[in-house]
């Protein structure tokens, strides 16, 4: 019985413990909660906390929860629709591409000397007609011997080449070694893929006869997708580059300049004996542009570099396809250069819109 009061004594002593315990933490609570700074300071971090839109959903209604949810569900249905639209737009490309190539092909008779313009069809007004006027006056008084000189040029010389250079993104790409090879690139086409087929774009470079390799046609095929990704349909903004395939070129000997040839020392482990032994390595050329590097079939993931060299393959592509193929003599000019700079954004990234008020 001794035992069982002693028991029943030392739990009555801990209840008691912990009420005041409990009592003493209340009175400091109360104490720092009256005191004005504390207060402030509370205040202050609860206004200074952001309301993300995440957290901002975690506090709805399940009801509410549950209609977002079904908005979702709607967004999806919009994905695919836009898909199909973009799918059709290809084939509106396809259509209007054909109705281009009969101009393209008198680009290319013209630029490689294969036709002569009538007068009416080399007939332009430029915003500076005094100037040519005056320009007109001077090549009145050239020698005889200019004038055949000139009359011995054929087409536009070096015209491909020349919107290569003037491109930076293009110029970035062209080693000294590249350029007597440019400077035989006669046409680049854009073809799109036949009805039925899967989605995708192809550039032929045609060449003319040189001494560097037998294909008279280089050809990219870059290889595109219009469908939302089914574990983020929500990232869908359009077609996107998923592939690209090159061509073989076949270099006649000792030309190939996307390689190089290099002399190594190796030295014999026992007999300590040095050989010097010379092996081709990779290099820097325009040319690489026709080896592209493979997209992993099984979907693994690329390293950041291989991811960046893709995407500026695919937008390399995507410029040549959008831009330099349907506007090529402006950018053989320059114009369209300086319309591309005159839209570019400012340095903090932020895009300038011009409100027109009637």
């Amino acid at each position: 019985m001794a035992d069982n009061s002693k028991t029943e004594d030392a739990a009555s002593d801990s209840v008691e413990a912990a009420k005041n315990a409990s009592n003493k933490k209340e009175k400091l609570s109360d104490q720092v909660m009256q005191n004005p700074q504390v207060l402030a300071a509370l205040q202050d971090r609860l206004d200074n906390t952001a309301l993300t839109p995440s957290s901002y959903i975690e506090t709805l209604p399940k009801a509410v929860k549950r209609r977002i949810d079904a908005l979702k569900q709607l967004q999806v249905k919009c994905a695919h629709i836009e898909a199909k639209f973009y799918e059709e737009v290809h084939d509106l490309e396809r259509k209007y591409a054909a109705l281009y190539q009969p101009l393209f092909d008198k680009r290319r008779e013209f630029i490689n000397g294969e036709a002569e313009p009538t007068d009416a069809e080399s007939e332009w007004h430029s915003e500076n007609e005094e100037e040519d006027k005056l320009a007109g006056d001077l090549k009145n008084v050239v020698v005889i011997e200019e004038k055949a000189e000139e009359a011995n040029v054929k087409g536009i010389p070096d015209f491909w080449f020349t919107i290569f250079r003037n491109v930076d993104m293009l110029s970035e790409l062209v080693q000294e070694y590249d350029e007597p090879i440019l400077k035989h690139l006669q046409d680049i086409k854009v073809k799109f893929s036949e009805p039925g087929q899967p989605m995708s774009f192809s550039l032929e470079f045609h060449f003319g006869p040189n001494d560097y390799f037998s294909n008279s046609v280089l050809t990219k095929t870059y290889k595109m997708k219009s469908e939302p990704d089914k574990t983020d349909p929500f990232s869908f903004e359009g077609p996107e580059i998923v592939d690209c395939e090159g061509c073989t070129i076949d270099w006649k000997k000792g030309k190939n300049v996307t390689v190089k040839t290099i002399k190594k020392k190796q030295k014999h482990k026992g007999r300590g004996t040095v050989r010097t032994i010379t092996k081709q390595v990779p290099n820097d050329s325009f040319f690489n542009f026709f080896s592209p590097m493979k997209v992993s079939a099984d979907g693994e993931a690329l390293d950041e570099d291989s991811e960046f060299t893709l995407a500026a393959d695919f937008e390399i592509g995507h410029f040549f396809r959008e831009r330099i193929v349907p506007r090529a003599v402006l950018y053989f000019t320059g114009e369209a250069i300086e319309d591309d700079d005159n839209f570019e954004e400012d340095e903090e990234g932020e895009e300038e819109f011009i409100s027109i008020l009637s």
